[in-house]
């Protein structure tokens, strides 16, 4: 397998999502959502791509470095990678035909597992797909759940509970979905939290607790007041919020901030392993990758999942060559231009 013929492969099954443009930007799905595209006129997945296409950086051949390292620890796991798989959940609605929930979400967190990085899981309006969703995790050694933030708090710790039985090993909310109309016409109201909610909510979790979708510095370090573990750096792929920055517009002022006082990730149009090197260079400490392992997963199931991860990795390791860095720890602002 390889990434041209899984793209091939998942072109007829998301034909009716995802119409497999050369250059993944957001812009022929623009408005698609629920589908693969972005909110309204997809300008904030299209801020995402262009703020990583517009980032550029310096290849260094005076060094030492041949074989670097892409091992990570996240989060007390060791990984061969620090290229993991996003949340994602509703195949059926934003992405393609012929998998059923179970089956899409066991192919991203096997995939995951299989490339020796780490699987997420999300969850929806519907429980019955949260389920098939942890039922598919928990048959892989480790993953990680992110909760929708609902109004309610008693509905995310239920959850947490829930996927620390199924054997998460962090759990956290995608506050970047505080504004899901779906949820509340579903009767699950979701709402931004104040750090009192967010230090409420880390200490039910039990295990460590990430909270999703900070685009500011100042949320950011809220976050780290509130006791987080891990902030991921996003804007839930565009598809929440028209005109908002790229990732990685905002990922250098957040880093700054609360560098060194929690794990940072980033997310948004990531699609291949330079990309992920040119996030880790603005500050983060690892990425989530989403819609191309929709199509490993449509396209091959596991091992097309694996197989992104796998081939992002060794463009990643290859990238660390031609920029001087021996590990992943290396990767820093000396790799921008």
């Amino acid at each position: 397998m390889d990434i041209k013929s899984l793209k091939a492969s998942a072109k007829e099954p998301m034909q009716a999502f995802c119409k497999m443009c050369p250059v993944c930007d957001g812009k022929a799905c623009a408005g698609q959502v629920p589908g693969m595209g972005g909110a309204l006129t997809g300008s904030s997945f299209t801020a995402n791509a262009e703020a990583l296409r517009f980032t550029r950086i310096n290849l260094r051949v005076v060094h030492g470095t041949d074989d670097p390292s892409t091992k990570f620890s996240f989060l007390g796991c060791d990984l061969a990678t620090p290229i993991m798989a996003a949340p994602m959940t509703g195949a059926k609605f934003n992405c393609g035909e012929g998998l059923e929930e179970y089956d899409f979400v066991k192919s991203i967190v096997k995939g995951a597992e299989d490339a020796e990085s780490l699987g997420w899981i999300g969850d929806t309006a519907n429980w019955d797909m949260f389920e098939a969703g942890l039922k598919a995790a928990s048959e892989v050694k480790r993953f990680v759940a992110i909760i929708k933030p609902r109004k309610d708090p008693a509905e995310i710790v239920k959850r947490f509970e829930k996927a620390k039985a199924a054997g998460a090993v962090a759990v956290g909310i995608d506050l970047d979905g505080a504004g899901l109309v779906t949820m509340r016409l579903n009767n699950q109201a979701v709402s931004p939290k104040t750090v009192d909610e967010l230090k409420y909510l880390k200490e039910k979790a039990g295990l460590p607790f990430i909270v999703k979708g900070i685009m500011t510095e100042d949320e950011a370090v809220l976050c780290a007041e509130a006791g987080v573990d891990c902030i991921v750096v996003s804007n839930h792929g565009g598809r929440v919020l028209d005109g908002c920055p790229g990732v990685a517009e905002a990922l250098p002022e957040i880093a700054y901030a609360v560098g060194g006082k929690l794990t940072i990730l980033a997310d948004g149009a990531i699609r291949s392993g330079v990309d992920a090197l040119k996030l880790m260079a603005l500050g983060a400490d690892g990425v989530l990758v989403g819609r191309p392992l929709c199509w490993g997963a449509f396209g091959g199931g596991a091992e097309g999942v694996a197989t992104f991860i796998k081939t992002y990795t060794a463009q990643l390791y290859q990238s660390m060559i031609m920029t001087g860095c021996k590990d992943v720890e290396s990767i820093d602002e000396k790799v921008l231009f």
